[in-house]
């Protein structure tokens, strides 16, 4: 299913003054540009308020990335051109803004560690002879019950006590902690966007943000040194900026280094959440969108031997190697978390709202197969990511209509087709709607349904 509803809302009324919220989820370089089309998409079927009038705003790791410039004014098309490099409005990102390397650690720490291991034995050799002198008092009594009678539970006492005495206090220098703590360092990012709101004259501040735009922005990363999950926005966290809030959201493990700001080490906000759908609740929001380009790939194994078109060299995920088989463990472990929390928000009596939960497809083999850090691959998933939208909206129309109409969030699908339409036009694309709609859409997977 590419299309969830969870459904808690009493569906029969509208409601006053409604508050939706954008809830981002991450996906690196490919989930984020899957995430720019498929936001043109749902863009393409809004009237009258788009996607850049909502009322909160919600991002981590690459989601963040995408939820400044919404939040800002930026509508999914402009987006677009962006990652073109044909906008007036934000510069181009670059691959150097994405992959630039950890230089410093990896200069600074095999000179760290050449030193301490060089250090290292004249050190030892320096403290054993400051030990030498006071050795004889040290081990004397141990020594004498040897002499008086000689067992081997004596001389293991004897010879302990000399190397307890003679030992060095100081530790072997380990090998892994002078490996670097990241391949790439994700500075150029903040630097990227930092530069980029000044362009549009937007605030860089959260608080002041709010103050121009009328719109509540947040931002989610993770505190290394506690495992806590950081809120940054207006009434939370705001000591620093909001730039410097997406590099620590971006801050990928093992890609990106740490990112240390104001002396804390951040981390990716997807280590602990991959939605955040609960801080849009917090925050009064009675419609939340959230969008997760990262889903479990269905793999069909038949038992007879026919083969899943994508998985063409075997049946199995894992006859594909290890690439496809972390794939796989690190969108399961995801989607787990989302699904759970899902399944909170249905017995929490506190939220009354509704959710619209937009997907890759299970069956989406294309997509399970892009290199979620591949820059090359962005245009690539933005197309699959309209596409991919397109075809859920498309098939499930009525109910998405009816859902969103009810919080003031009017569609039009002959607009939408045009727009479409043009854009393949434009780009080259080749594609075409889906005609299946109602109970016949297999895209479609409703949650705690009430009555429309």
């Amino acid at each position: 299913m590419g299309l969830t509803l969870i459904r808690k809302s009493d569906g029969r009324r509208r409601k006053r003054n409604p508050k939706v919220a954008l809830v981002l989820a991450g996906g690196a370089v490919s989930g984020g540009a899957f995430k720019v089309g498929g936001l043109k998409a749902l863009d393409d079927y809004l009237v009258g308020r788009k996607t850049t009038d909502f009322d909160t705003y919600v991002g981590l790791s690459a989601g963040a990335l995408l939820a400044v410039p919404l939040a800002g004014g930026i509508p999914p098309d402009e987006m677009i051109r962006v990652l073109e490099g044909t906008s007036t409005r934000f510069t181009q990102l670059r691959p150097l803004d994405f992959y630039t390397p950890n230089w410093r650690e990896f200069a600074e720490r095999p000179l760290k560690a050449a030193y301490d291991f060089l250090s290292y034995v004249p050190g030892v050799a320096g403290d054993i002879a400051t030990a030498l002198p006071a050795l004889p008092d040290a081990v004397s009594e141990s020594f004498r019950r040897f002499v008086r009678k000689p067992t081997y539970t004596r001389f293991e006492a004897f010879a302990m006590a000399t190397l307890e005495h003679v030992s060095p206090d100081r530790e072997i220098p380990a090998l892994t902690n002078h490996i670097p703590s990241g391949l790439f360092d994700n500075h150029s990012l903040e630097r990227w966007l930092s530069d980029n709101l000044q362009r549009i004259r937007m605030p860089n501040d959260f608080r002041a943000f709010q103050r121009k735009r009328e719109k509540n922005l947040y931002i989610t990363a993770c505190d290394l040194d506690t495992a806590e999950r950081v809120v940054f926005g207006p009434d939370e966290v705001n000591e620093i900026s909001i730039s410097q809030a997406v590099q620590a959201s971006t801050a990928l493990p093992g890609f990106f280094r740490p990112a240390r700001i104001n002396g804390v080490d951040y981390v990716d906000g997807g280590v602990r959440h991959t939605a955040n759908i609960d801080v849009g609740i917090e925050k009064g929001a009675d419609l939340i969108i959230c969008y997760n380009p990262f889903r479990p790939f269905l793999n069909r194994i038949d038992a007879e031997g026919d083969q899943p078109e994508y998985f063409a060299d075997g049946r199995y995920l894992s006859d594909r190697g290890l690439k496809a088989v972390v794939n796989q463990v690190f969108r399961t472990l995801l989607h787990s978390r989302l699904k759970l929390g899902i399944q909170r928000y249905l017995t929490d009596d506190r939220f009354q709202g509704d959710i619209v939960l937009l997907e890759p497809r299970e069956t989406d083999a294309d997509f399970f197969g892009v290199n979620p850090l591949a820059f090359w691959k962005r245009w690539e998933a933005v197309q699959h990511g309209f596409e991919s939208v397109r075809g859920s909206i498309e098939q499930n129309y009525d109910q998405l209509a009816a859902v969103l109409g009810r919080y003031g969030l009017e569609m039009d699908r002959a607009s939408a087709r045009r727009k479409a339409d043009r854009m393949r036009a434009k780009k080259g694309w080749s594609g075409q709607d889906e005609e299946t709609e109602g109970e016949d859409a297999p895209s479609l997977r409703l949650v705690g349904a009430r009555p429309a």
